[in-house]
């Protein structure tokens, strides 16, 4: 076969080669989000719906710099009408500071969607903060625990607020997230006021229950209204339930701030606290991120 003639067949090839690659390149260009299902790499955290996200400047998908915020569902004490709530000012503090430090927050609930927020739960100074549309739009719409990966958190902060009593701690999804950031990741689990209410159940894989052994701070039951109607719908007394399961409750006596921090776990007595919490958390991650990459996620 003539030279030129071998010449002219290669070209032939190497024409139609180009024409089937060009509207692949150029697909691939517009980005995943027009084809989900052909652009995404297999290795892609896509099963679950994202929580909602409040964070300007949230990190890019898979980077584990993302702090989970528990907080709960319920609208009364138990079976109750006594109305129960989330408090605000422990959401707002926490996240202030979690954002500061550049980490993106995402929220749960065991319900989903929007949380109770009572004005007798909000103060003077974070009120604005209810115009926030970056803190607002995730309380509005917490995501199911079904809808979550424990894979993208390094810790999670149980928010207080007397609702936290019901509805957090017996929840098995949760738990099952929780343990995952604390003993798969390596992550922080911290809480504060009743919130706390939220790690008493925790167990790890060996079965020992997370707040044994360890020093742990949160709202106590002698601080309560103990004559109160909502104070009998407790289904179970912060401090006891951490002592009889091992763990050292600690508190101070009036309404400064308290924290305990023990390895991993960091825990706040009061409203005072969420801000301090939030600190000690950070602390504790920028401290673990700056070991060796030996260290062991286990430890603490």
């Amino acid at each position: 076969m003539p030279i030129s003639r071998v010449i002219r067949s290669l070209l032939v090839v190497a024409l139609s080669v180009w024409l089937q690659v060009i509207p692949g390149a150029h697909a691939a260009g517009r980005g995943v989000a027009d084809h989900p299902s052909s652009q995404a790499p297999a290795t892609r955290i896509a099963a679950v719906a994202p929580a909602a996200t409040t964070s300007a400047a949230s990190p890019a998908n898979g980077v584990p710099d993302r702090i989970l915020f528990i907080v709960a569902s319920s609208k009364v004490h138990g079976t109750s009408t006594i109305p129960a709530s989330v408090s605000f000012g422990e959401v707002v503090n926490a996240w202030d500071t979690f954002h500061a430090a550049g980490y993106a927050v995402d929220f749960v609930s065991p319900d989903g969607g929007g949380v109770p927020i009572l004005d007798a739960y909000v103060d003077k100074d974070t009120r604005p903060r209810l115009e926030d549309a970056r803190i607002m739009t995730g309380l509005r719409n917490t995501a199911r625990p079904e809808q979550i990966d424990p894979r993208r958190y390094v810790a999670v902060y149980y928010v207080g607020g007397s609702n936290a009593m019901y509805g957090v701690p017996e929840h098995p999804v949760l738990q099952d997230i929780v343990m995952q950031v604390y003993e798969r990741n390596g992550g922080v689990v911290s809480a504060v006021c009743h919130g706390t209410a939220g790690i008493v159940n925790l167990k790890l894989a060996s079965g020992r229950y997370l707040v044994a052994g360890k020093r742990i701070s949160g709202y106590p039951e002698e601080h309560e209204e103990q004559d109160a109607d909502y104070f009998r719908q407790f289904p179970f007394l912060i401090r006891k339930t951490v002592e009889t399961r091992g763990g050292s409750f600690h508190v101070v006596n009036g309404y400064e701030p308290h924290v305990e921090v023990d390895g991993r776990v960091v825990t706040g007595q009061n409203y005072a606290s969420a801000t301090p919490v939030a600190e000690a958390v950070v602390a504790v991650l920028r401290a673990r991120a700056a070991r060796p990459s030996k260290a062991s996620a286990s430890k603490g």
